[in-house]
């Protein structure tokens, strides 16, 4: 059994190799999970997890470690499962990122940029546009700002919107990213394979 709260990769690694071993979500978007995953993690987004969060709770039977990342995320999802009443909910310390930089094993796949990484550029990007803009027309550099606020918003709030429509392009979506095949594979024989 898992205590409560936050679980290195280390110890993750030795729960993966127990008996009592915990279900693994991995609530990135479809196209983070398909570049590495740990093996035998299920992918729900956090959009989707939010979403459906108690038909996904009703098939969590065993300690549920959340991973992300970096363990934003995670973090989110954790909450929003206690607070659909699941109380073995424990998140993945420093997500998928400390996971590798401790050597243990992923799953890859096609290589994508992360949601994160995604976000830098866009937010980037507008900024830049917004600021060489403002040569012409000064009042370009609002768009710079706007940009600005939003994501001094979204680290007070621990939330992105930009990284949430981001998360809904094509690019980030994968074929297994509706509630009904999530909700198979969690009801399925608990054979430990990855989505």
């Amino acid at each position: 059994m898992l205590s409560p709260g936050v679980v290195t990769a280390t110890h993750l690694d030795a729960q993966l190799k127990s008996a009592t071993s915990p279900q693994i979500l991995d609530v990135r978007t479809p196209a983070e999970f398909e570049t590495n995953h740990i093996a035998g993690s299920y992918n729900v987004p956090l959009d989707l997890l939010r979403e459906h969060r108690d038909e996904i709770v009703e098939h969590l039977d065993t300690d549920v470690v959340v991973v992300c990342r970096s363990g934003q995320r995670a973090t989110q999802a954790g909450e929003t499962l206690r607070n659909a009443g699941l109380t073995n909910v424990h998140i993945l310390e420093g997500g998928i990122t400390a996971w590798e930089a401790a050597g243990f094993a992923v799953d890859r796949g096609a290589q994508r940029w992360d949601l994160e990484r995604q976000v830098r550029l866009v937010a980037g990007s507008i900024v830049l546009t917004g600021v060489l803009a403002s040569v012409a027309v000064p009042a370009a550099k609002w768009v710079a700002a706007a940009v600005g606020s939003g994501l001094a918003i979204a680290a007070l709030t621990n939330t992105c919107a930009m990284g949430m429509a981001l998360a809904k392009l094509p690019y980030n979506r994968g074929t297994a990213c509706d509630a009904a095949s999530i909700l198979a594979q969690l009801a399925g024989p608990k054979n430990r394979k990855a989505a």
